[in-house]
């Protein structure tokens, strides 16, 4: 196994096991299974384990097997404050001792800040304390490093980041993703002030796998490198040395021990030209699918009623390229969960972003039909009750 330094100078292993979707028997989580597979990736070397609050029994299952075989001083523990659920400060320390808890320990490695999407949702527990109760925790070892996890747009993810002295970061991130979400801008920036960042969803929940257009599959099939869908994923993401740790489920021991083997033989700057080139052509083959031409270049923005053009249309290409689901999702997390978003029904037909898009793309129109894909009568409410849920304000 490689690893790479956090701030501290610890090894930090370049595969992590992501301990959301541990396999199941009647319902419940699969004990036997899931001890089996977190000692094979152990003995091979991963350290980094990330859990959270709302990932029904992972915590528990994760803190008996890491206790049952005498292993807590030997790996990093990650989880994370809901903190879509906190509205006030005693909830975070209620939360907080109930996952020390289930974790069966008395210090957490990295306690990160779950899903923030908006600058606002830092600022609701700043109003509450919370870099108060951060320092606390840091004081008596409780907590070890402090960081956050996001969905959004890359200049939210630099705001939140220059927001505080983070000690890392988890991002969603992979090939397809690269100009959206955090992107390859936002690593390079927590990268520039040496924060490791973390990967999530690097083949984007198997997508980058299983639903591959089956071009892009004989593609990589004829490939001489011989390398799988999945190891194409993960070589790219390793070929990123601002890249730390990468988060994988994986669901059985012989899958942990094809990730292991693959983070072994990687290494930041093994990839070549005609690599390179290669995932250019897997991802020209993916946007084949997709309903407009949008590259997120972003010069269509700012938008004067607020609508994050890119976003829009990337969720409504996800409806295409993997699923109605997949692309509902993604626009919900990554553009409504926004303090500011509107729906692209805002849209007044002005043609400011016309002018400045180099695709040329009929936006006007464009973000009619995407609304009506995205957004149709019964789900706007669902979706307007949500986001009032997780951006929801303290209480008095």
């Amino acid at each position: 196994m490689q690893y790479r330094k956090n701030k501290k100078g610890d090894d930090i292993s370049l595969l992590g096991y992501g301990c959301m979707r541990f396999s199941t028997k009647a319902g419940r989580i699969d004990l036997e299974k899931a001890e089996k597979e977190i000692l094979s990736a152990f003995e091979s070397g991963v350290n980094y384990f990330d859990t959270a609050y709302i990932y029904p029994g992972s915590e528990a299952a994760l803190g008996q097997i890491v206790e049952r075989n005498g292993i807590r001083d030997k790996i990093f523990i990650a989880t994370k404050l809901p903190q879509y659920l906190i509205t006030n400060r005693n909830a975070i320390d209620k939360y907080f001792s109930e996952q020390l808890s289930r974790l069966r320990t008395d210090y957490v490695d990295y306690y990160l800040m779950h899903h923030l999407t908006d600058y606002s949702q830092w600022e609701k527990l700043k109003a509450l304390g919370i870099e108060e109760w951060i320092a606390e925790k840091k004081s008596s070892g409780e907590i070890r490093n402090i960081g956050f996890s996001f969905h959004g747009s890359s200049d939210m993810f630099i705001k939140i980041l220059n927001a505080y002295d983070w000690d890392s970061c988890l991002i969603q991130y992979n090939y397809i993703d690269e100009v959206s979400q955090a992107g390859v801008d936002g690593l390079k920036a927590a990268a520039a002030k040496g924060i490791p960042v973390m990967i999530m969803e690097p083949l984007r929940g198997g997508k980058l796998v299983g639903l591959l257009p089956e071009s892009a599959k004989k593609m990589i099939a004829s490939n001489p490198h011989k390398w799988s869908a999945a190891e194409w994923g993960f070589r790219w993401l390793y070929n990123q040395s601002e890249v730390t740790c990468v988060l994988s489920g994986m669901s059985s021991v012989e899958m942990v021990r094809e990730n292991c083997r693959i983070a072994d033989e990687s290494s930041a700057g093994h990839f070549t030209d005609e690599d390179f080139a290669f995932i250019n052509h897997i991802k020209a083959e993916i946007k084949r699918t997709e309903k407009v031409g949008c590259t997120g270049c972003r010069y269509c923005m700012p938008c004067p009623k607020g609508i994050d053009i890119p976003g829009v249309f990337r969720g409504w290409n996800l409806m295409y390229s993997e699923s109605k689901v997949s692309g509902m999702r993604d626009y919900f997390q990554t553009v409504l969960l926004r303090k500011d978003s509107v729906f692209a029904s805002a849209c007044v037909g002005c043609g400011k972003c016309e002018k400045h898009c180099p695709q040329n793309i009929p936006i006007r129109d464009m973000l009619k039909n995407a609304d009506r894909a995205l957004c149709p009568w019964y789900v706007k409410p669902v979706m307007s009750i949500g986001k009032k849920f997780m951006l929801r304000e303290k209480k008095k």
